[in-house]
Parts: structure tokens; sequence; C-alpha cells
């Protein structure tokens, strides 16, 4: 007869350390170079704070200048207001672009062409000059008809319809593109199979093709805002007193250049934060349930998890490893 064998029945402690341990790798060339841009801006930033050039005094006094306070209630109000129209009106060339009917498609990718082709200061300033192309404005029967209504151009394109105008149909013809591609990146698939389920045309769309186009469209929306809120001081072009063109009011009369062009920097960088924070919040929002691929930890993670790693290695191991 063979011998019963004999089973060891001893458990191991999960809390023992291991036989062995992973040694991370050293990146010395990450680490210095890490040092080295620490170094530069902490040494740009005292040569800013100690530069007597940069008249931080003068700064502090025109930060909450009331003309500067109303030049940013401009600026914040034409952000405002033609990214709104631009989104409205974006969709519509998305829609006209993506159309089976050839002649809105056309139309509409001469639009996007044009808008897109051209720079957006050129744009103001032909809006701005219009009058000299057609005294006039009015409404009538097509080819030399009479006339039904009209006005003066210079009357009914006063500055702020300039800067609107020319915002929004340029801005636009970059969110039709983002509508489209937004639209495009959703499979074909997905409205088939929402049709083969008895959704209609609205139905399907509403509640299966834009939730996903959502994800695509929102984070270059976002970037837009925060571009349109920086190429709206080119309305100072026109005079339009803006955050930049009250600035140059200011500096124009007591020839503190720098200082006014950091109070309009600082301004410029509050808003656009402001922007991302949202924008950041928003995308987390319609990513929801995307895998996206690994996620590093946060600051404050990190520093727990590197804590907690010290701490172990610091107590006594009280448990021998096992034979």
């Amino acid at each position: 007869m063979k011998a019963a064998t004999v089973m060891d029945t001893t458990r191991v402690d999960p809390s023992a350390t291991p036989p062995s341990e992973l040694v991370p790798m050293r990146h010395t060339g990450r680490h210095l170079a890490a040092l080295a841009v620490l170094v530069a801006a902490a040494s740009l930033g005292y040569s800013a704070i100690t530069n007597d050039n940069f008249e931080w005094p003068v700064v502090w006094d025109y930060l909450f200048h009331p003309e500067i306070m109303a030049g940013l209630r401009t600026t914040l109000v034409l952000t405002a207001v033609s990214m709104s129209l631009g989104i409205v009106l974006g969709i519509v060339l998305a829609a006209c672009r993506m159309s089976e009917n050839r002649v809105l498609s056309m139309l509409s990718g001469a639009y996007l062409w044009f808008f897109r082709g051209t720079p957006l200061l050129v744009q103001l300033i032909f809006w701005f000059n219009l009058s000299a192309l057609y005294p006039r404005l009015s409404l009538s029967v097509p080819f030399g008809g009479p006339e039904i209504v009209g006005a003066s151009t210079n009357s009914v394109l006063s500055l702020w319809a300039v800067a609107i105008i020319g915002l929004t149909l340029n801005e636009s013809a970059y969110m039709a593109e983002i509508v489209r591609g937004g639209l495009l990146s959703v499979p074909r698939h997905q409205g088939e199979a929402a049709v083969a389920l008895g959704m209609n045309r609205w139905q399907t769309f509403s509640r299966v093709i834009l939730p996903q186009a959502l994800r695509v469209i929102v984070p270059p929306t976002g970037n837009q805002v925060i571009g349109m809120l920086k190429h709206s001081s080119l309305v100072s072009i026109i005079a339009l007193s803006d955050l930049l063109y009250s600035a140059q009011l200011i500096y124009s009369q007591n020839f503190r250049t720098i200082p006014l062009l950091v109070v309009i920097s600082i301004w410029y960088l509050v808003c656009t934060t402001v922007l991302s924070y949202a924008q950041s919040h928003i995308e987390r929002h319609y990513g929801r349930g995307v895998h996206v691929g690994p996620q590093r930890p946060g600051g404050l993670a990190r520093l727990r998890s590197l804590g907690s790693r010290l701490s172990q290695r610091s107590q006594p191991n009280d448990h021998p490893n096992p034979a």
C-alpha cells in the first residue's frame, strides 16, 4: 500500500512582506528637467515682481477702474451674444452641409470656405466700411423692383451691430464644422437600430444621435468660447469700447502702457480660467461612462499613497517570511 500524502496546511499571513520588492525605475533626466523648469519659472516670477518698470501699484489702482469694468462688461456681452448666435447659425449650416439637397450643401460649403478663409480682422473692417459699397440697406422686390423698407447703412450698422455680425458670421463657420464632425462621429447603424425599434426621426436624433455627438462637440465648443473671448478684442479696431479699447483710451492719456496691458491680461486670465473650469465640468458630465484609458490620481491622492507607503516601510515586520 502506498503511504498517504501529507498536505501542508500552513497558511501564509497576507500582511507579511513579500520575499521580493519591485524597485521603481529612476528617471534622473526627468527630475533634472523638472528642476530646471522650476528654477526658470521662479527666476521669471522673481524678475517680474522685483522689476519696477511693471509699476505694480499702478496696476492695482486701475484693476477695478470704472472704464476697465465697463470694457469688461462689453467684452463678456459680446462673447455671450456672438457665441450663442454663432452656435445656432452653425447648427443650421451643418444641417445644410449634410443635406442631400445639392444646392443647400454647395451654398453652405461656399459660406464655410469664405468665412474660414478670410481673417476675422478683415471681416470686421469690411462690415465697418459696408456703407462704401451699399450706402443704403433696403428690402425691395428682387432685380431692381420698388423698395419696401430701407434705411441708411450707417444708421443700421452701429458699432455693436458691426461687432456682433462680424464675430457671429465668423464663429458660425467654425461651429458648423464642429457640429458636423460630432454628428458624423456617431455610427450610422445607431440610427438604423433606433428606427428599427420604432423611433421617429426626432426621437432618434434627440435620444440616440445627439447624446453621443455631444461628447465630440462639447470640448471644441468650449475652446471656441474661450477663443471668442480673446478674439473679441479685435473689435477695438472699430473703436468699440471693449476691454482692450478701454485700456487704450487710458494709457493714451497717462502713457502707462505696460501697467494697463497687465491689467487687461489679468482680467482675460481670470475669465478664461473660469470658462476652463466650467468646460472641464461639462466635459466630465457628457463623458460619463466612456473609457478613456487609465487615469492618473490627483495630487492629494498621490500624496496619501506616498505617505501610506512610507508608513508601511517604517513599521517593523513582526511576521517573518514563510520558509
